[in-house]
């Protein structure tokens, strides 16, 4: 006699985990990926510039930030400005 199949599904195949983007859109001349964001954790300080038209925003951090948080920051500092 042979063993009975299990009824028991496969568990689901776990996707992989994408890394966060470090480079974005600068608000002021629209070049896709031409913003660079470089975070200082020991100064609790982060800073993002574009390598095109060369604005840059400066603000604080914490140790949970990560790049895109800056650049949300930098976009609602604009929209404030404005």
């Amino acid at each position: 006699m042979g063993r009975r199949k299990s009824k028991r599904k496969p568990p689901p195949k776990r996707r992989a985990i994408e890394p966060l983007d470090s480079q974005f859109t600068c608000p002021f001349c629209n070049h896709e990926r031409s913003c660079e964001v470089k975070m200082d954790k020991s100064r609790n300080s982060a800073r993002i510039t574009c390598r095109v038209c060369m604005e840059d925003f400066q603000t604080t951090i914490n140790f949970l930030s990560e790049p895109v948080d800056v650049y949300n920051d930098w976009i609602d500092a604009c929209e404030t400005a404005n």
